[in-house]
């Protein structure tokens, strides 16, 4: 039930613009990933449209599955518009029957926003979810996708924002964990034979149920949720919360740079020290950690500019493409705890 409320509350969103039997989804991700869920439903079989599905996608078999079929809807996440767009031949196929485009599952760079607009002459609209709950917010159809918004809650979901800590309610305007129920409730009470989990990430107050999504964000004046970071991936550095995927996003700006993860480390004056790892493009030369944190400071806050820049030929991702930032936190504690 608690993926039927999901479905709903995005086919009411998108109902008016995205008509019956006449659109064909393109859907290059898995089937257990919750996004293939809501949006498969949602936007194609509940509405009678062609989906076309390709759980292990390569750059080239979407831009031709796009052409071949065309294709009206697309559902990715981040590092998939990336690969597109840095695919040599992308100008060999004909994106032009692509009317809506979404992504979830990450934070969305800027510069793929922008450079995907520029190219397909339409944006990347915002779905934003998790296993627990299923689908919560998306960019309404008539609204221009800001930077780090993931939308508005769909009609289906109700929202609070917490001090993580105090579980109190923050004043208007600053940034708390996300907690998400249900008017239908169809929030899940929580995770089968592991009572301990469920006690954490589950509570009730006003007399229903509230999941915490671990997830640190702002909702604006305008009702939109805006992304800060996960709670796990915040870095505590000299008194300051750092966000790991605003860094992430300033570094995947510089035109040299294809990826960046970014992690906190373990130090004893500053609490944790801001590290970025990060993979350049392959035809770059002579681009230094220097040149990098130069850009970085021109960009972000001083507390916010990386301490160290380790540069690497591969990043660890999930099967849906999705930075694995726990892999680096634990090679780095690894390091630390090495006798050598």
């Amino acid at each position: 039930m608690e993926l039927l409320s999901g479905i709903v509350g995005v086919r009411e969103v998108y109902r008016r613009c995205i008509k019956e039997a006449e659109n064909t989804l393109i859907m290059p991700l898995p089937l257990f990933h919750m996004f293939s869920q809501d949006m498969v439903f949602a936007l194609g079989l509940h509405l009678g449209n062609t989906v076309v599905i390709a759980p292990k996608p390569n750059t080239d078999a979407v831009s031709a599955s796009i052409q071949n079929y065309k294709g009206t809807l697309l559902a990715g996440v981040p590092s998939l518009y990336r690969l597109i767009l840095e695919n040599d031949r992308l100008d060999f196929y004909d994106l032009r029957s692509l009317r809506y485009c979404w992504s979830a599952g990450d934070t969305l760079p800027l510069e793929v926003a922008s450079r995907w607009r520029e190219k397909a002459g339409i944006p990347i609209y915002q779905v934003y979810g998790s296993t627990e709950t299923v689908c919560m917010s998306v960019t309404p159809p008539a609204t221009e996708p800001a930077p780090r918004s993931v939308g508005r809650l769909i009609p289906t979901r109700l929202a609070k924002l917490l001090d993580p800590e105090a579980l109190k309610p923050v004043p208007p305007g600053e940034g708390g964990e996300l907690l998400v129920s249900s008017d239908y409730s169809y929030i899940m009470g929580g995770y089968l034979d592991n009572s301990a989990e469920t006690k954490e990430s589950f509570l009730t107050l006003d007399g229903r149920t509230w999941c915490r999504t671990g997830d640190y964000v702002r909702i604006n004046a305008d009702a939109e949720i805006e992304f800060i970071d996960r709670r796990s991936d915040l870095i505590k550095h000299k008194g300051y919360r750092v966000s790991a995927a605003r860094v992430e996003s300033v570094l995947q700006d510089h035109p040299a740079v294809v990826a960046a993860c970014v992690v906190g480390v373990p130090d004893p004056l500053a609490g944790e020290q801001v590290k970025a790892f990060v993979i350049l493009k392959e035809d770059v030369r002579g681009v230094t950690s220097y040149d990098l944190m130069k850009h970085c400071r021109e960009r972000l806050l001083p507390y916010e500019v990386p301490d160290y820049i380790e540069f690497r030929d591969m990043l660890p991702k999930s099967k849906v493409g999705k930075l694995l930032r726990r892999e680096m936190r634990d090679e780095e504690q690894r390091k630390l705890k090495s006798p050598c």
